[in-house]
């Protein structure tokens, strides 16, 4: 169980919006119920608060992801994940990663430089700091799923098709891929939704069992709010649901 919540907020960034604005605003909440196999493993939730960094105004988002109950007691986790995105560009201007998996530590800040495609990142627990090259328009891991949620031609993209974006992450800048299957109205629990099916191009081998592993059904509407998440992992399976939200910027559209 060691690395479901960092997936479960890795594999959320394939939220979009069609829109360029609007797709989120201050105030927005999510909160994500995680099951792996037929156990409830824990919670992840995802914020929306005001801020201002080096005079820019900002969104500051903070995720947090933590097992509960028995899964608690074998796996503690307990990681908070934060980013603060420009409301002018969309761009991340800060980040920081403090996770706890099982006594696996990490505390971590990134500091981005957009316009000299540079980031520095300070390892408060090793007490280094690294200065990285990264393309332009980089993401990190949190702002990525708010950056995408106002892709501009996701409207246009056919079956079949992929979008990718550049994500820091652990030091180094990937490709992220994400592939259109099609669409599809679930039963949640507010209801029957229509959704937008996508499947995210992960690595196969020690997390996942293929590239092709994992599942996501986002609401087909003007939120793209993330409904249901199915992973099959090399060993079990993790699902995520939408559990309660608030604050949305669009009407949340439930068939019935």
């Amino acid at each position: 169980m060691k690395k479901i919540l960092l997936i479960l907020i890795l594999i959320l960034t394939v939220s979009f919006d069609s829109r360029n604005d609007d797709a989120y605003d201050v105030g927005e909440w999510f909160k994500f119920r995680i099951h792996y196999g037929f156990v409830n493993a824990g919670y992840a939730t995802l914020e929306v608060q005001d801020a201002t960094v080096n005079n820019k105004k900002a969104f500051h988002v903070i995720g947090k992801g933590y097992t509960t109950g028995m899964s608690r007691f074998f796996f503690k986790v307990d990681d908070q994940y934060e980013s603060y995105i420009d409301k002018e560009s969309g761009n991340p201007l800060q980040f920081v990663r403090k996770i706890d998996e099982g006594g696996y530590t990490k505390n971590q800040e990134g500091f981005f430089n957009q316009s000299a495609n540079r980031i520095l990142v300070k390892d408060y627990k090793n007490k280094s700091e690294k200065t990285f090259v990264i393309p332009k328009n980089s993401q990190d891991i949190l702002s990525a799923f708010y950056y995408l949620r106002n892709y501009p031609t996701i409207d246009k993209i056919n079956p079949g098709e992929s979008i990718s974006i550049d994500m820091f992450f652990d030091d180094e800048t990937t490709k992220f891929k994400l592939k259109f299957i099609g669409r599809q109205d679930i039963t949640t629990k507010f209801g029957v939704v229509s959704s937008m099916v996508f499947r995210p191009m992960v690595q196969s081998g020690r997390v996942f069992k293929e590239q092709e592993s994992v599942t996501v059904w986002i609401s087909d509407d003007a939120n793209r709010l993330p409904l249901r998440i199915k992973a099959e992992l090399a060993v079990g399976s993790i699902k995520a649901d939408l559990d309660a939200f608030k604050g949305l910027s669009n009407s949340f559209k439930i068939k019935k």
